[in-house]
């Protein structure tokens, strides 16, 4: 037997040589090891600022080093993060903006094809389909199924464009 002391209250104690050749021996007790193992640390929450217990495995897994109370922080968190420059599709910025243009124009949200009201389901028409051209008079809101059959059949697109002249 070899005396050792506890990794947790400090007590001397004895065990078996062969214990401490595969890394085990440690402590003195159940009790010590349980409380040494599941020491957490108290941390702040990145989003909301409620203080969170995280275990040292947790804390040292942590690419970003933050941490969150619910999957809900987190998320508000990575969609303002990554956003902008630092979002993996990011192109410059160029031509992002078109939507919040039509937006912020005062014009009715309604399909300018079918006259869907539903304002979820609407996406910006460039109507020359130069996505750099970003005028006002350039951009019309059409519903996804509209805006699908716009750009897929060249029909529905020929017609479309006569009823807007």
């Amino acid at each position: 037997m070899t005396m050792v002391l506890c990794q947790h209250c400090g007590k001397e104690f004895y065990t078996k040589p062969f214990y401490l050749k595969r890394g085990l021996g440690k402590f003195c007790s159940r009790t010590c090891h349980h409380a040494k193992m599941r020491k957490r640390s108290c941390v702040k929450c990145a989003t909301c600022k409620k203080t969170v217990e995280r275990t040292p495995s947790q804390l040292i897994g942590s690419k970003s080093k933050t941490f969150f109370c619910s999957k809900s922080c987190q998320t508000l968190w990575r969609n303002k993060y990554f956003s902008g420059k630092r979002h993996k599709r990011w192109k410059g910025g160029v031509g992002v903006s078109y939507r919040s243009r039509v937006d912020s124009s005062g014009r009715k949200k309604i399909c300018a094809r079918c006259n869907e009201l539903d304002y979820r389901i609407l996406a910006v028409h460039h109507l020359d389909e130069d996505r750099m051209n970003n005028h006002l008079e350039n951009l019309v809101y059409l519903c996804h199924n509209c805006h699908h059959l716009i750009h897929r059949d060249k029909v529905e697109k020929r017609l479309f464009n006569k009823k807007l002249k």
